[in-house]
């Protein structure tokens, strides 16, 4: 059975624990602080102390405070990758993936960064400092769009020139719906709603191409 790091309180200075585990548990225990006392009060200090260990030690495992920020962001960031991979790689027809894909991604940035406010600090950030992880994890979305996409022009589902510009229209058009500041910006204003984007999306990659 997988070992839950969030279920371990304490540590200790001389754990005998894998550097692997150890990093891990210290990002769980960020987290769980950026949560409960927010991003810019929470310290390295906050974090030490939360799992019984010196600041000296945290910096075994991270050489800055930055890097546990950029990494507790790619630990969030993944877990919404891990979600998108596994539905690109169902079975469902391409469409229903597609959907159930560009649903899924909306929803868990909407509760990750949105709802929990003081996660969204972390996330604001990250935008602003143009992290590496936050471009790294828009290609990733894009790339799992693309896996669909093409699976359903190999069926017939979609009619699409290039399927690589096919998922960065897709991507683009629903910037509005991934982008955790702009899902926070547009939450109560009027416009296309979730489920009229993607169905725009759908409509335009059936529609198949004039004669």
């Amino acid at each position: 059975m997988n070992r839950n790091p969030a279920n371990e309180k304490t540590m200790g200075a001389g754990s005998t624990r894998p550097d692997g585990e150890m990093r891990e548990a210290v990002l769980v225990t960020a987290i769980r602080l950026f949560r409960d006392v927010g991003y810019h009060k929470t310290t390295v200090a906050d974090i030490a102390k939360a799992l019984r260990m010196s600041p000296a030690n945290i910096y075994r495992f991270f050489e800055s405070k930055k890097e546990i920020h950029e990494s507790a962001a790619r630990f969030l960031m993944g877990e919404v990758e891990t979600a998108a991979r596994n539905i690109a790689d169902g079975q469902e027809p391409a469409t229903e993936r597609l959907r159930t894909l560009l649903t899924t991604v909306h929803h868990m940035n909407a509760a990750r960064y949105v709802e929990d406010s003081k996660i969204h600090e972390m996330v604001a950030v990250a935008m602003e400092e143009a992290w590496d992880v936050c471009e790294a994890h828009i290609l990733q979305i894009t790339l799992f769009i693309a896996q669909v996409i093409a699976d359903g022009a190999a069926a017939g589902l979609f009619h699409v020139a290039d399927v690589e510009v096919a998922a960065k229209c897709a991507s683009a058009a629903m910037l509005r719906f991934f982008h955790p500041q702009m899902i926070a910006q547009f939450n109560h204003k009027p416009g296309a709603t979730l489920d009229d984007m993607i169905a725009f999306i759908i409509a335009g990659l059936t529609a198949r191409p004039s004669p």
